[in-house]
Order: C-alpha cells, then sequence, then structure tokens
C-alpha cells in the first residue's frame, strides 16, 4: 500500500448515481494523485456528493459513449488513467498492485484489470461473469474508444498491454428490475445502429443466437452453478438478441408506413 499519492489520474463516468457514487469515490480518494468525476447533468445529488471529494467535477450531455470517455480522459493530467465508473469500486489489493506497477517504469501502455459483477450484493462468478476484465489502466495518450459506435465503443490502444491481478468489484445490476431496464436501453440503441447499417437480419439467425447466447452463459461458462441469478442473466443475454431484433423489425415498419402512407393500414407482419 502506498504511502503517498500515487502520479494516477481516476476519471469516473455518472448520471444520477447518487447512491453509490461516494463508495466509489472513497475507494481511491485516499491513493489517487488526481479524481476527476464527469456527471452527465445528474438530476439527483451526484454532483455535490463528487464535490466532497474532488474539486475536479464538470458536466457534459452525454451524446455519443466513446466520445464521452475520450472528453473524460482529456481532462487528466498524469500520464497514467484509471477509469471507473460510479458503479465500481478498487479494492485494496488493486491499490497496492497498481502503486507498485507505477513506481517501477511500467512497460505497457495499459493493462486489463478483472471485474467481479454483482447481481444486488452477490458476486456472479460464473456465466462468463468472471473475471470479465477490461482494459481500465492505461497511458492517457495511447489510448481511445472509436466515437462513432452508440452502443459497446471498440477501444484502441498500441501494444504491449498487460494483465493485473486484483479485481475491481462492479455493482453491475441493483437487482432483476435494473437488469430488465438496462438491457431495454442497450437494446433500443443496438436496434437503432442496425437500423441505420440496414442490416440484413433473420429470424431463425436471431434465434440461433439466442439459443447460443443461453447455451454459452448457462452450460458452457456454468452459470447454472450461480442459481437462480445464473439463470436469469443467461436468459437476459438470450434476449438481448432477440429484443434487438424486435425493435430494429419494428423501427423499420414505421419507416415504410412513412414511405408508404396508403398501406399504413397494413398490419406489419414478420418476414421469415
Amino acid at each position: 500500500m502506498p504511502d503517498s499519492p500515487i502520479k494516477l489520474s481516476v476519471v469516473v463516468i455518472a448520471k444520477n448515481e447518487e447512491s453509490r457514487i461516494r463508495e466509489c469515490l472513497q475507494s481511491v480518494a485516499d491513493w489517487a494523485d488526481e479524481i476527476i468525476v464527469l456527471d452527465d447533468y445528474s438530476a439527483d445529488k451526484t454532483s455535490e456528493i463528487a464535490k466532497q471529494f474532488t474539486p475536479r467535477v464538470y458536466q457534459r450531455a452525454m451524446d455519443v459513449e466513446g466520445k464521452h470517455r475520450n472528453y473524460a480522459y482529456g481532462l487528466a493530467k498524469n500520464e497514467w488513467v484509471l477509469s471507473l465508473d460510479a458503479d465500481e469500486r478498487a479494492t485494496p489489493e488493486l491499490r497496492g498492485e497498481i502503486g507498485s506497477l507505477l513506481n517501477n517504469n511500467p512497460s505497457c501502455n495499459g493493462y486489463t484489470i478483472p471485474r467481479r459483477n454483482f447481481m444486488g450484493n452477490v458476486w456472479v462468478r460464473y456465466g462468463g461473469m468472471y473475471p470479465s476484465a477490461q482494459l481500465k489502466l492505461f497511458r492517457k495518450d495511447k489510448f481511445k474508444y472509436d466515437e462513432l459506435a452508440e452502443v459497446h465503443p471498440q477501444a484502441y490502444m498500441p501494444d504491449p498491454r498487460g494483465a493485473l491481478e486484483s479485481d475491481i468489484l462492479h455493482y453491475t445490476y441493483r437487482d432483476f428490475t435494473d437488469a430488465i431496464s438496462k438491457l431495454d436501453r442497450q437494446t433500443d440503441l443496438e436496434a437503432k445502429k442496425w437500423f441505420r447499417e440496414n442490416r440484413k437480419v433473420g429470424v431463425f439467425s436471431i434465434l440461433r443466437k439466442m439459443v447460443d447466447r443461453f447455451w454459452r452463459a448457462y452450460f458452457s461458462k456454468q452459470g447454472r452453478k450461480d442459481g437462480v441469478i445464473g439463470l436469469f442473466l443467461a436468459v437476459n443475454s438470450g434476449m438481448y438478441q432477440f429484443l434487438s431484433f424486435a425493435k430494429y423489425w419494428e423501427l423499420k415498419k414505421n419507416e415504410e408506413r412513412r414511405c408508404h402512407p396508403r398501406e399504413s393500414g397494413d398490419q406489419p407482419r414478420p418476414s421469415f
């Protein structure tokens, strides 16, 4: 555990996270040299709480996720950035590992960090939910997100890259209702992406992907060992494909009605 602050900028992305951001910032407050919070104009007390930990609290409306994150990282003054979301926590073990790494002239441009994903307060260990490592620690001038993709943007960073052993705690879902709400939001974005691309998607290919995603999560990756939570998340994974398709199909049909208003009375039917 380092005796003095590490020359590290912790960058936190937040929106309406008053119930979780305090614990996030507490996990890095006494060892990170700099904390930056980029708040998406929260309607709650997220910004007020953040200002108790750092004066560097900024507001910016989320447009495209990659662009939003790149803007936040650009605010950092240090060479090294640790990227956290408000629902994530750095563990004491991670603190020590990062401190030791940065004090010894690291050779890589960035490092993946394993994440323990939680449903409520339950650590989900199977179904592909652990280690679920992500590129979270990186040199600011070597890392960038794709700024075009509205969902799941690609991260770009030249090699070499390494991997840390200590975990980030990720409180992914408060409960099942929260998971369903996130699924709804994410599939909205996915459907709009498909619509812009005019993607060719068939019913049977979607059904195959649904079954494949469920099978891999529940059986191949042993999600069944997580009990009801594992079953829920496996079904959730398959439903991502189906809901994205259903919303995409709806967008296509609405577009057809606008282009052919005389046929607006016809009942839309899925094409096989």
